[in-house]
C-alpha cells in the first residue's frame, strides 16, 4: 500500500507575523489566502515547479526562505513567502514581488 505525498509529508513551522500586500488583498479571496496559508504551513507547496518544491524541502532544513504559489477561485495566482527567520509570511501577487 502506497501512501500519499501529503500523508507522508508532516511538516509544519511557524508562519510569524501574516502581511499581505495591497495587490494580493484587493485581488485575492479571503477563503483562498487562508487556505493558501494552511497548504504552506502544512509543506504543500502547490503549484510551485518541481525544482521550486525541492529548494523548499530544502529551505526547511537549512532554515531558508519558502515560496508557495496558488491560483484562487478565478484563477489569480498568488504567492505565500515566508522569511528565512520565520518572523513573517507575506501573501502577494508575482507582481508585487
Amino acid at each position: 500500500m502506497t501512501t500519499s505525498e501529503s500523508e507522508s509529508k508532516a511538516v509544519s513551522f511557524p508562519l510569524g507575523q501574516i502581511v499581505m500586500t495591497e495587490g494580493a488583498v484587493n485581488r485575492v479571496s479571503f477563503s483562498s489566502i487562508a487556505t493558501g496559508l494552511l497548504r504552506h504551513a502544512g509543506g504543500d507547496w502547490g503549484d510551485t515547479s518541481d525544482a521550486g518544491k525541492r529548494e523548499n524541502d530544502a529551505a526547511l532544513k537549512y532554515g531558508m526562505r519558502l515560496l508557495s504559489v496558488y491560483h484562487d477561485w478565478h484563477g489569480i495566482v498568488f504567492w505565500v513567502m515566508t522569511e528565512a527567520d520565520r518572523k513573517t509570511t507575506t501573501v502577494l501577487l508575482p507582481e508585487d514581488y
